[in-house]
């Protein structure tokens, strides 16, 4: 089975209703309409935390603060096996203008099951729900 490794954004800030997570709505593909954390491959030669910087200016126009990882999701799609590093991150500069994407919100501990993630970002969010 093809393996896909890719580096994910759990983006959070301090905002009006308590900590809240950066979501996307993807606006392509078989999974359209879905939602993930923002992210992406990791080239030849990069890092995880290089690549995600990296994916983050070229489909949020945002320069990102990488943090420490909170997990290593594993999980088989249809046609691959993702393997997705997911780093708590913090925005530097920029304004997260989407791209690529068709939406996005910030969701806070109570909303953050109102929308519905891509199968393999699910499994993250308890790890996500412990930083809110």
């Amino acid at each position: 089975m093809k393996r896909i490794q890719v580096v994910a954004a759990i983006i959070v800030r301090d905002g009006g209703q308590g900590r809240q997570v950066f979501a996307t709505q993807r606006g392509y593909g078989d999974w359209k309409d879905w939602w993930e954390f923002p992210g992406g491959k990791i080239e030849a030669g990069e890092s995880p935390e290089t690549a995600l910087a990296r994916e983050i200016r070229e489909e949020l126009a945002t320069e990102i603060t990488v943090g420490s990882c909170i997990g290593t999701i594993e999980y088989d799609y249809p046609a691959f096996h993702l393997s997705m590093r997911c780093y708590r991150c913090t925005v530097a500069s920029g304004k997260l203008e989407l791209l690529e994407h068709e939406n996005a919100a910030w969701l806070t501990k109570e909303s953050l099951c109102t929308v519905r993630w891509l199968p393999a970002d699910l499994t993250i969010l308890d790890a996500v729900e412990a930083l809110l």
